[in-house]
């Protein structure tokens, strides 16, 4: 059965939205602890709300968050464009496989456009199949390594 939800960009005023959408990732992710053990304060997460470079899409149905996404708009150096990476994506268990995420990276697209936004990335890990499958339906494949570079604080 197909449900009835709203997608919508966050702004400015969401934080409630925003701590709903953590604690729905933290959940889809299993990782719950990282969610939401320590958030930000809520002048923080009101500053990331009002930012360009920050976006946090979400999916409503029955009063509550039941999908999302937050991305990051990267402006280039080399042209006067940017890039817009999606961070985060995930859809409450109960209501996968009927359009929440299509529909939310649809909003992405959409702020993309008003942005000047000319690619949208995204990350996914080998294994994951649902994700792959979803991205290869919206977008082009490229097969690149990723590593994470730890900062030191003493280079001497």
């Amino acid at each position: 059965m197909k449900s009835s939800f709203d997608v919508r960009v966050l702004g400015p005023g969401d934080i409630v939205w925003m701590r709903a959408m953590l604690a729905m990732f933290g959940t889809a992710f299993g990782e719950v602890a990282t969610y939401m053990a320590q958030q930000p304060g809520d002048a923080y997460l009101e500053r990331l709300l009002s930012s360009s470079n920050f976006v946090a899409v979400s999916a409503f149905s029955g009063g509550r968050v039941i999908g999302g996404a937050t991305a990051y708009v990267l402006p280039k150096f080399e042209q006067a464009r940017s890039e817009m990476y999606i961070y985060d994506l995930a859809v409450d268990e109960g209501h996968r496989r009927q359009g929440v995420a299509t529909a939310v990276i649809g909003e992405l697209r959409k702020l993309a456009v008003e942005r000047g936004v000319y690619v949208i990335f995204v990350q996914a890990d080998h294994g994951d199949e649902p994700a792959i499958a979803l991205y290869t339906k919206l977008g082009v494949r490229e097969d690149v390594l990723h590593f994470d570079i730890l900062p030191e604080k003493d280079l001497t």
